[in-house]
């Protein structure tokens, strides 16, 4: 320090007599330095964290990084009083949110050394307020532990991202990797489990080879039941979304039960699902109805269909699903087919909803099939009878 401040005022002495005589030394222009040491309430180091030197004379201000030993340093700072502020991170400074401050702080020519050590103004601010030192222990467990629980969040949330981005590329298995590394992290946490059950469920979909497919759907049936249990531990009745999110693991969890080939188990945890988020009942019990169609159920098909449409009236897809159910127990007589009461009745429901839906043209075909008209309340008026 002594040798860079002589070569400061060698340099300001010779542009002085340079100029003349008549004008005054610029002591005013010479600067200090400063420098300090930053550590949470841990004791460690600050890393990437900053620290502003606002001067209070003329408001100009010095942000200063910490280093991976939470040390900042700068030359040229003016002297004067500041407003020294420390934060965590440059995003905290932007949103203002302060660890710790110092105000009045006087920069002097020459060196300037500032620490912050929050664990002792804590400490010292426990001392002001009357804490006793079992209380201030408590006091910074608390902190140790929200601390523990900041990092093991943030941690999370880039293994969910990264599982995000390689999943959406169609990468199963590098999402599959990076969670599985997140239930190391903390296996409690029930939205780890449910992402790799997804991700377990739709790579299945991928293999060619049926040992793997099984495999990998077993996998996700486990990580969506575990992901079930955790919820169902950590439900709280003042959470809005708790029904809805647990009935969405419930419906995730009969899916891979039903591509696994587990008919019963599938109707059986959609029946839960419906049970536990009744808003969406119309939804489990549509996914219930498809299941058993696909399973060659049909009376118990017919039956989940009936609950979709009590439960929603307006749902299109349940009438013509009904219908194809009911064409499964027609008969033949002669070259006829005669289909069960209730069959065109259904077809013509949906075409009524759906005149120009998905299944439009199917559900005509299979009128024509049974001989029964297409009549829809969008459709052609029937004509008056003539008098």
């Amino acid at each position: 320090m002594k040798k860079h401040f002589a070569i400061f005022l060698f340099t300001v002495l010779v542009t002085v007599l340079a100029v003349g005589p008549c004008v005054s030394p610029l002591f005013g222009q010479a600067s200090g330095t400063v420098k300090g040491t930053c550590k949470d309430v841990q004791g460690n180091p600050i890393v990437d964290g900053v620290v502003v030197w606002s001067n209070l004379d003329n408001g100009q201000h010095y942000p200063l990084k910490t280093n991976k030993k939470g040390e900042y340093f700068s030359l040229g700072v003016a002297p004067g009083s500041y407003l020294v502020t420390l934060y965590k991170s440059a995003d905290d400074q932007k949103a203002n949110k302060e660890l710790f401050h110092y105000n009045k702080f006087q920069v002097q020519l020459d060196e300037n050394t500032l620490d912050f050590d929050l664990k002792k103004e804590q400490e010292n601010t426990a001392k002001g307020q009357g804490l006793t030192p079992e209380q201030l222990k408590q006091m910074q467990e608390q902190q140790a532990k929200a601390q523990k629980e900041t990092n093991t969040v943030k941690a999370l949330n880039d293994k969910l991202n990264a599982a995000k981005t390689a999943a959406d590329v169609g990468d199963f298995d590098t999402a599959i990797a990076a969670l599985t590394e997140a239930t190391q992290v903390d296996a409690t946490r029930d939205l780890i489990w449910f992402k790799l059950g997804d991700y377990y469920r739709l790579s299945a979909t991928k293999q060619t080879d049926s040992a793997e497919k099984q495999k990998r759907l077993d996998s996700a049936v486990e990580s969506y039941q575990k992901a079930v249990d955790l919820k169902k531990a950590a439900t709280n009745d003042k959470d809005p979304n708790a029904a809805k999110n647990l009935g969405a693991y419930y419906n995730n969890l009969a899916e891979a039960f039903a591509k696994a080939g587990k008919v019963d188990d599938a109707v059986k945890t959609y029946a839960q699902a419906a049970e536990i988020d009744p808003s969406s009942a119309g939804q489990y019990y549509f996914n219930t109805g498809a299941v058993l169609t696909n399973a060659g159920k049909v009376d118990a098909a017919l039956a989940a269909f009936d609950k979709v449409i009590a439960a929603d009236p307006t749902r299109a897809e349940a009438y013509y699903w009904k219908g194809v159910n009911l064409i499964g127990k027609a008969t033949l007589q002669g070259d006829k087919m005669i289909a069960p009461a209730g069959t065109a009745e259904a077809f013509q429901k949906y075409l009524e909803l759906q005149p120009s839906g998905t299944y439009a043209d199917p559900a005509k075909q299979m009128l024509a099939t049974i001989g029964a008209p297409v009549e829809t309340g969008f459709g052609t008026k029937k004509k008056p009878p003539k008098k």
